[in-house]
């Protein structure tokens, strides 16, 4: 959740540290910070609130250069955000400086054995024990008084280390919070994303958990924490720099709502048979035979990845027949889940670094499910782990709220179920004409985006109501769940999506007129009864705003607030209606001029449980 950037080489770090801070700023945080080793003692720089606040702070200070540091950005668990509790965190020599990404569980006791050993804590934080704990084992060796202070943690970390004795390296850690390192000519940038690195280099090193790295400007070697030498593969990550700029739009989430078509696309290319009716999905590596052994599907998510898998379930049990249940990640973990091996465990992140769905994905490989996955990030923890899965080619996702991560995990989903139902049930007539929706998507979607004016207009008009309803049934189910989630995410209005049928049994009771509900009512499987729970709401004078198929006539006495989408399968419509959704709640946070990339609270990575 929070951001590490680190830099050694032969260039002035300061700069490169404040730019790869600023491509960190999506990951949602609220304080920063820089140590560098300058004139053989680390000066340290922090301030509370954007980056552009530390920048001011070390423009006006006496550093001028610098060629070895690290910094961070903070999203506050321990402490209030304060330049006190904003990383890096020195020792009490202030020979030892940190940063830290996660979480470390058993602080508590670190900290009062430290403290009565002498050391001076300066923070509320968790991480600042680390600073301390290096210094009270450093003989001289500072990958040794490292690899020894991390066996004495419990919890999640990802670290950088530097030490004003030893200023030719950094070093880094891993243990379930992600660290790349970018390796480019006479200099080396570690990160905790790759957004902070492609600016400079392709070629990255992902480090895996309980690994450690001593990093030079000119060598990367890596170890376990017992000192034993390991390889790691070097990767060419084929990510556009420039997709990470705004590109003329007014925020990021604007920009990658109206990217959904190309993404969209970009997910599906490839990936269709014609020969053959089916998806060709080759990161799952399973072939019909395998297919069929498959009983059960589990699918595990957090968050808006949780909503697209809800649609995925709908997916794989009416085309494929196969029993499908969805689980909050974190529940899966705790809640002792009967699976075997003919389940299939399917983890979905956008990121893939979810830490809750990391930790479902490693408790289904556990009780001997078979596990797969769906990211976005290659390289990221999950996707590795897993062993197979689907990419979703979606690009860089900067905007915190996920917009153009969803459609494309919905568009894969369907292909996957897609696939299992050729290999099970589905008709070759059948599957060539969902081939044919599934093509048609990105037209479908930027027929949607056609409709963004009319969208802002109905935004603009309700963006003063501060308690929203959004509902729907079927495949429109899920969608409710998902808008009300955007809504709440960046506009900060109260949000609930609901099934329709669920409304009148006491939700109903909170509508007035200044309650506005949304339909979702597309002329698929569910309108009619739909209708029926719209004239309820009426009936509380309740103003309704329907989303409906375009030239669908039976809904315009309803409302004069009317959202339309393309006419399609029961299939693509959660697609359509939830760009359409984007739109409306991304217009009603800008009427009311909120953050909209980098809402308050919130960031786009959950690396801790």
């Amino acid at each position: 959740m929070c951001g590490i950037v680190a830099y050694i080489g032969s260039k002035n770090c300061i700069p490169l540290l404040i730019s790869g801070l600023q491509r960190l700023e999506y990951r949602g945080y609220d304080s920063s910070g820089i140590a560098c080793i300058h004139k053989s003692t680390i000066s340290d720089y922090k301030a509370v609130g954007k980056v552009k606040e530390l920048n001011s702070l070390i423009e006006k200070s006496s550093i001028d250069e610098s060629q070895v540091g690290i910094a961070h950005t903070r999203w506050a668990t321990h402490g209030l955000p304060s330049e006190a509790n904003a990383h890096p965190h020195l020792s009490t020599n202030r020979k030892f400086a940190v940063v830290h990404n996660g979480i470390i569980e058993n602080y508590k006791a670190l900290k009062s054995n430290l403290e009565a050993k002498g050391c001076k804590f300066q923070s509320e934080t968790d991480s600042e024990v680390i600073a301390h704990l290096i210094e009270q084992l450093y003989d001289g060796d500072l990958v040794a008084a490292v690899a020894s202070a991390v066996k004495m943690l419990v919890g999640a970390y990802g670290l950088a280390v530097i030490a004003s004795d030893e200023p030719d390296k950094i070093v880094a850690v891993r243990n379930g919070s992600p660290i790349v390192i970018g390796i480019s000519e006479n200099e080396s940038i570690i990160a905790s994303d790759l957004s902070a690195i492609v600016s400079h280099t392709k070629q990255v090193i992902f480090l895996n958990d309980n690994d450690i790295a001593i990093v030079t400007a000119s060598n990367v070697e890596i170890r376990n924490q017992e000192n034993v030498p390991i390889s790691r593969e070097i990767d060419t990550v084929d990510w556009d720099f420039s997709a990470a700029e705004k590109s003329g739009y007014e925020h990021f989430m604007l920009k990658e709502i109206f990217e959904q078509p190309e993404a969209v696309g970009n997910a599906i290319r490839g990936r269709l048979d014609h020969v053959n009716n089916s998806a060709l999905l080759s990161g799952l590596n399973m072939d019909a035979q395998d297919l069929v052994t498959i009983k059960r599907i589990i699918i595990a998510a957090c968050g808006t990845s949780l909503n697209a898998g809800l649609i995925g379930e709908y997916y794989l049990e009416d085309l494929a027949g196969l029993v499908t249940e969805v689980e909050q990640a974190a529940e899966f973990r705790y809640r002792n889940p009967l699976v075997d091996a003919e389940t299939l465990c399917l983890i979905i992140s956008q990121s893939g670094e979810t830490a809750d769905s990391l930790a479902a994905l490693r408790e289904a490989k556990l009780k001997g499910s078979q596990v797969a996955a769906i990211c976005n990030v290659v390289g990221s923890t999950i996707s590795r782990e897993s062993g197979r899965g689907i990419y979703l080619h979606a690009g860089p996702e900067i905007g915190v709220a996920s917009t153009k991560a969803f459609t494309c995990q919905v568009s894969v989903l369907l292909m996957m179920a897609l696939k299992f139902a050729r290999a099970r049930r589905y008709t070759y007539t059948d599957a060539a004409e969902l081939i044919n929706e599934i093509e048609k998507i990105p037209e479908y979607i930027d027929a949607v985006l056609k409709q963004s004016k009319k969208i802002e207009k109905i935004a603009k008009r309700w963006a003063h109501a501060t308690n929203w309803f959004f509902i729907g049934r079927g495949y429109q189910y899920p969608v409710a769940l998902e808008a009300a989630l955007k809504l709440k995410e960046i506009s900060y209005h109260h949000a609930e999506g609901y099934h329709a049928a669920e409304l009148k049994h006491g939700p109903i009771a909170l509508l007035d007129e200044n309650f506005p509900v949304v339909a979702l009512a597309a002329d698929i499987d569910g309108k009619d009864k739909t209708i029926g729970n719209i004239e309820e709401c009426l009936a509380r004078k309740a103003p309704v705003i329907i989303c409906a198929t375009q030239g669908d006539k039976s809904l315009a006495s309803y409302t004069k607030d009317l959202i339309e989408i393309p006419a399609s399968s029961k299939y693509i419509v959660p697609i359509t209606a939830t760009v359409a959704m984007q739109l409306l709640a991304y217009y009603v946070a800008k009427e009311r001029g909120e953050d909209i990339d980098q809402p308050r609270n919130l960031a786009k990575s959950v690396t801790v449980e």
